[in-house]
């Protein structure tokens, strides 16, 4: 790497630092200034720094393995996740900031009552805090080992005397933090440079994230999400231009892979962003594609989502976040990464012979051979910063929003309260929370040990987390949902995916996660229609608290609003989240076809026209959409 690449990094390490320095004393005030920045946020703030979480540097390997062995049409597992950041936006976030909790485990001791309310909040606060939030943390800091990896060479950098400890350490340790050369030549080597590349990342981290508290992670992510979305279009520009042009990556994938590509794949497959077009487009898949974003985990926005979403200053800043948030991720981001995933397919093309686990891993590491052989000085420390950086946006995040629930769930509410007796200090919660982000790396490092493809640890978080989508969408807008639904759910769903892992392959993802989904919301329905209903007088005050849109008639009326204002309330959100996530999926797959010259589904066949009749029909669904979901709730509080 040349001095001005470093200079760039240092400049990032720099900022971010002084990020934390910076807000440490508005941060040291509170639970509520730590974790949602004194609920002050503006709306594009907020959406920013969602979309610098979401754009986390494993996502682009992800998707350029996806592409290579699946094609674009893939992509829509990630792509329809804008239904659900929209749902939250229009219809959810105004209940969200309203409820006024911290997380979204307290949330459950609001909307529900009694001992089994306890249970499920204690349960949340474990799986999400620790469980779910290490392994994405440890998929997150795997690909930040195959990013440094090529670049950051410290074996090359340190003297003998300092390296040599590190790689006695590693080879004892026994376990390669180097993606796909296990057993290889030097891999202890990288192991160990790798090693120390994220603990210099790590420590940079936690620096802003434990001592700026949310404020320092949105304050950084504004910045990073400049300059990822910068350095990821430099890039794009170079691969294309190494390629031919855009149109000409086109041709030579038809070209290269006439007679099959990444297992037999064909070039218009790869191409395809139509189901008419894709490759195994069964039934199953495109079931599983339609309703993904609502058995998904998060449905209702759960997490570091509702986290933005809370610390918003107010209602319409909340759904501003929302739109900001999906325009950047859904269109923006993938723009860019087209062009990226089809040229480094040309580019450096697969080996035929590998195994599909390994084809998937060959695919993703591609990313950062394209980075490493085809970048310019200053270009090439412009990316690696925006890699680092998206890698630092994602790792702050899980540690503030893993701190919440470990803080004010399991220490504040079991440990403090329901154990010692007493009320936990605001300042000494803060102390823990910081203790608490150093826990959460510990737990995260040792699960990234054991995973092998970043696309096999997002499958299976995907799989645990299929049909709790359902429910936890369903407890904002009808009234008979109880925390024995929730229980019901998370315990079919937790029973049914190892089940399935071992009875069905991975190349039957589609069905498993329909299966599970299928189980769980079952399981859900049985409880509520057959278990105790939840105390009326606790319906009536999260009601009063946090005015949820749909169906709450008998509570309603008893708050004295009409029965039918609900309904009226949820059709006018879903209209703005249908006609928001329509126009968006235009938007984007018009120029995308434009830009990758992709095939147009069979019954249309005029390529040209298919674009320019998506881009229209996206643009004319704007004003429509702006106003049934922007008008009213601009007013701060």
């Amino acid at each position: 790497m040349a001095l001005i690449d470093l200079a760039i990094i240092a400049a990032f390490v720099v900022h971010a630092a002084a990020a934390g320095v910076r807000n440490r004393r508005a941060a040291s005030r509170s639970l509520d200034d730590y974790f949602l920045a004194g609920r002050s946020l503006r709306g594009w703030q907020a959406g920013l720094s969602m979309a610098a979480t979401q754009f986390a540097a494993d996502t682009p390997l992800l998707v350029t393995g996806l592409i290579a062995t699946a094609g674009i049409f893939a992509l829509w597992q990630l792509w329809i996740y804008a239904v659900a950041f929209l749902l939250m936006g229009f219809a959810l976030s105004g209940g969200w900031r309203r409820a006024g909790v911290l997380t979204d485990a307290e949330l459950t001791e609001l909307r529900y009552g009694g001992r089994p309310a306890a249970v499920l909040r204690a349960v949340k606060a474990v799986y999400f805090g620790t469980v779910l939030n290490c392994t994405v943390l440890a998929w997150v800091l795997l690909a930040a080992a195959t990013i440094a990896g090529p670049f950051l060479r410290w074996d090359e950098w340190l003297p003998a005397g300092l390296f040599a400890p590190v790689v006695d350490l590693v080879t004892w340790i026994g376990v390669p933090l180097a993606l796909g050369q296990a057993g290889g030549p030097g891999v202890w080597t990288t192991t160990a440079s790798n090693l120390i590349s994220l603990v210099l990342l790590l420590a940079v981290v936690a620096s802003y994230s434990a001592t700026g508290g949310l404020r320092g992670v949105v304050a950084t992510d504004i910045v990073q999400i400049g300059v990822m979305l910068a350095g990821t279009a430099a890039f794009a520009w170079i691969v294309a231009a190494e390629a031919g042009g855009p149109w000409a990556i086109t041709e030579r994938i038809r070209e290269q892979f006439a007679g099959g590509g990444p297992g037999g794949i064909r070039p218009d497959e790869i191409l395809a962003f139509t189901p008419d077009r894709a490759r195994n487009a069964a039934p199953a898949l495109l079931g599983m594609l339609g309703l993904l974003w609502l058995i998904q985990l998060n449905a209702d926005g759960s997490g570091y989502l509702a986290q933005r979403t809370m610390a918003c200053r107010s209602d319409r800043d909340a759904r501003t976040a929302a739109v900001v948030f999906t325009a950047t991720q859904v269109v923006l981001r993938s723009l860019l990464w087209l062009p990226l995933g089809l040229g480094l397919l040309v580019l450096f093309p697969p080996d035929p012979s590998l195994a599909p686990g390994l084809l998937q891993a060959d695919r993703e590491a591609s990313y950062v051979r394209g980075m490493a052989e085809l970048l310019p000085p200053g270009v090439k420390g412009l990316m690696l910063t925006g890699m680092l950086a998206a890698i630092a946006s994602t790792v702050d995040t899980h540690l503030n929003w893993g701190a919440s629930y470990w803080t004010h769930d399991i220490y504040g509410r079991f440990v403090c309260r329901a154990w010692r007796g007493v009320e936990p200090d605001q300042r000494a919660l803060v102390r823990v929370a910081r203790l608490a982000s150093v826990a959460i790396l510990a737990v995260a490092l040792l699960i990234m040990t054991r995973l092998t493809s970043i696309n096999q640890a997002w499958q299976t978080s995907l799989l645990m987390g299929a049909g709790m989508g359902m429910v936890l969408v369903l407890r904002w807008i009808w009234w008979r949902v109880t925390a024995w639904a929730e229980i019901a759910a998370a315990g079919v769903s937790l029973m049914a995916a190892p089940a399935l892992m071992v009875l069905l392959g991975d190349d039957r993802q589609a069905e498993r996660l329909l299966i599970v989904a299928a189980l769980a919301t079952a399981g859900a329905l049985a409880a509520i229609l057959l278990g105790p209903r939840e105390d009326p007088g606790r319906l009536a005050t999260f009601y009063r608290r946090a005015r949820p849109l749909g169906f709450w008639g008998p509570v309603a009326a008893e708050a004295g609003d009409a029965p039918d204002d609900g309904p009226r309330r949820l059709a006018r959100a879903a209209g703005a989240t249908a006609a928001c996530a329509l126009s968006m999926f235009c938007v984007l797959v018009g120029a995308g076809s434009w830009l990758t010259a992709a095939p147009p589904p069979v019954w249309f066949p005029w390529p040209a026209a298919w674009s320019a009749l998506l881009l229209l029909t996206g643009a004319a669904l704007i004003p429509l959409w702006i106003r049934l979901g922007m008008r009213g709730g601009s007013k701060p509080k």
